[in-house]
C-alpha cells in the first residue's frame, strides 16, 4: 500500500501535460481521481470534455479508479460544482492539486486589459476558487469530528518566483500562487489541511510555446529532464498523508527537487530619526553599488 491508496484527488488541468501525469500516477499509486480540464487552447479560448474524459478513461483501463469534469475553475459556480463531483462520486476529498493554466504572453507595453484579465483569472482566481470550496467542506469535516489529514498542492511557475519578461500576467499569478499557499497553510492548519507549492521544469504546450523552448526541450538520448512525468512524483508525495511539510514551494526539474525560500529582508539603513530626502539618498547610495 502506499500513503496515496484510496484517497480522493481532484486535480485541475488534467487533460494534457503535467496534469496528464498527475493523474496517471495517483491512479496508479491507488487514488480515486477527479480528472478536470476545461479543454481549452493555450490561451483558453475555446473548450471541450474529451481531454478529462480521455485520460479517465485511460485511468479507467489500466484499473484505477476515476470520473472526468469539465469545470472552469476560474468560475465560481463551476469550481465549487467540481469539488462537489469528487464528494459525490467517492463520498470525499483529501487533495486537490491546483494546476490549471493558460498563456497570454506580452510585454506590458502592447498587454491589452483582456489578456491580463484572463490568465490572472485561469491562474489566481482558478487555484482560490476550488480552494475556497474544498477548505469549507474540510473546515466542516472537521467539526463534524472526521478530521484527517487533507492536503492542497499548487502550480506556480520560475517566471513567477524569479520574474521572465513578456510574461507580467503569468508571472504576477505564479508569484501571487506561491504567497497564496503559504496563507492557505497558516489558516488550515487548524483543520488539519497542509499546502505546498511546486514550480516545475517541464515539457509542455504552454512551455513549447515560449520562443526557443522548444529546441532546448527536446527529447535527448538518456535520461529526459524535461518529461512531465518526473513533476508527478513530487506531487503525490506532497499529496500524501504522511507529507512532512506545509507552506513550501519546491522547483522541480528532472530529478533535481529545491526548496525555494520567499522574499526575506536584506540590507538596511536605519536612524532613530525621519530621513531627509538627501540624506536617505546618500545613505543609500553604497546599497545600490
Amino acid at each position: 500500500m502506499t500513503s496515496l491508496d484510496g484517497r480522493v484527488a481532484i486535480i485541475t488541468g488534467a487533460g494534457r501535460g503535467i496534469g496528464r501525469e498527475h493523474a496517471l500516477l495517483f491512479a496508479a499509486e491507488g487514488a480515486r481521481v477527479v480528472v478536470n480540464d476545461h479543454g481549452g487552447a493555450n490561451d483558453g479560448s475555446s473548450s471541450s470534455e474529451s481531454p478529462a474524459e480521455e485520460v479517465a478513461a485511460e485511468i479507467r483501463a489500466a484499473g484505477g479508479e476515476a470520473i472526468a469534469n469539465s469545470d472552469d475553475v476560474a468560475d465560481w459556480a463551476g469550481a465549487s460544482q467540481l469539488i462537489r463531483s469528487a464528494i459525490d462520486a467517492y463520498g470525499d476529498l483529501d487533495v486537490l492539486v491546483n494546476n490549471a493554466g493558460i498563456l497570454r504572453d506580452r510585454t506590458i507595453v502592447n498587454m491589452t486589459e483582456a489578456e491580463w484579465d484572463d490568465v490572472i483569472a485561469v491562474h489566481l482566481k482558478g487555484h482560490f476558487a476550488p480552494t475556497r470550496h474544498a477548505a469549507e467542506y474540510w473546515r466542516g469535516e472537521h467539526k463534524a469530528g472526521r478530521a484527517r489529514r487533507r492536503n492542497l498542492v499548487h502550480t506556480s511557475s520560475t517566471s513567477g518566483l524569479f520574474s521572465n519578461p513578456g510574461q507580467g500576467n503569468y508571472g504576477a499569478a505564479k508569484s501571487g500562487i506561491a504567497t497564496f499557499s503559504q496563507i492557505a497553510a497558516k489558516e488550515l492548519a487548524r483543520y488539519d489541511v497542509i499546502s505546498n507549492c511546486i514550480a516545475p521544469g517541464a515539457r509542455t504546450r504552454l512551455t513549447l510555446a515560449t520562443p526557443g523552448l522548444e529546441e532546448i526541450m527536446a527529447p535527448k538520448q538518456g535520461f529526459d529532464e524535461w518529461d512531465p512525468a518526473n513533476i508527478s512524483p513530487v506531487v503525490a508525495y506532497l499529496s500524501s498523508a504522511d507529507c512532512a511539510f506545509t507552506g513550501e514551494t519546491f522547483f522541480v526539474q528532472g530529478g533535481a527537487v529545491k526548496r525555494v525560500t520567499g522574499w526575506e529582508f536584506a540590507e538596511a539603513v536605519e536612524q532613530e530619526a525621519k530621513w531627509s530626502v538627501a540624506d536617505l539618498a546618500a545613505a543609500l547610495q553604497p546599497l545600490a553599488e
